[in-house]
């Protein structure tokens, strides 16, 4: 089955700074599963735009979200209210001889859609999907999901079919008379850093840390 390239539709058109779209699927997945963090946009019934922070996974072309059955937010993404969810990757400050020209490297997506509630049969499964999104592997490790905690999970799933992909990087674009200006200009990496696990107080045996927790150390 095909779907559509990013960016080919009216509302995901990118016309500020078009040579940062990149109309690739794969970028889009790429992006996707590098974040760990999503925020996703609904409007209240009073009118009043909320923007949620959420982790989520990607699913082939749909990404899960879950939240509390008790949210009033969540419940109105799962009667099918539009949304948007974005994904920001920052990958640097671009310091340029000039404040208009500095910038950012980023990777960033954006998907527009409404979220469809996934059935009972499927719940366990995405739960599982987006435990290991995380932290793979924990999910062998932990107890089945207890019924109550099932009962109040809302597990939702946004199709990817309508979504945009921007790519920034590269050095500075100062303009040519400010290049005979004495002021540094580059770019500074931004990289994730992960800490040394630490073990909750708690903690009733002698355990070290999960070998998968280290797929996030540097």
């Amino acid at each position: 089955m095909s779907h559509p390239t990013p960016g080919s539709t009216p509302r995901t058109r990118i016309r500020r700074l078009p040579h940062h779209a990149v109309p690739d699927r794969t970028a889009l997945h790429a992006v996707l599963d590098a974040g760990l963090v999503g925020h996703l946009a609904i409007t209240g019934e009073d009118g009043q735009p909320f923007v949620l922070p959420v982790a989520y996974a990607r699913d082939g072309e749909r990404v899960l979200i879950h939240g509390s059955t008790g949210s009033r937010l969540f419940r109105g993404l799962a009667a099918g209210a539009p949304t948007c969810l974005t994904v920001t990757l920052l990958d640097g400050l671009v310091v340029a001889r000039s404040a208009f020209e500095s910038s950012m490297h980023y990777r960033s997506a954006m998907v527009l859609g409404s979220c469809v509630v996934l059935p009972e049969d499927e719940k366990v499964a995405a739960l599982d999907l987006l435990t290991d999104r995380l932290l793979p592997g924990r999910r062998d490790e932990l107890r089945p999901h207890r019924a109550r905690e099932l009962a109040a999970t809302l597990v939702l799933a946004l199709s990817l079919d309508e979504a945009s992909v921007k790519i920034s990087s590269g050095p500075p674009d100062d303009a040519d008379e400010d290049l005979d200006t004495p002021i540094w200009a580059g770019v500074v990496p931004i990289t994730e850093h992960f800490g040394e696990p630490v073990p909750a107080p708690d903690l009733r045996f002698d355990l070290p840390a999960p070998d998968y927790l280290r797929k996030w150390q540097r």
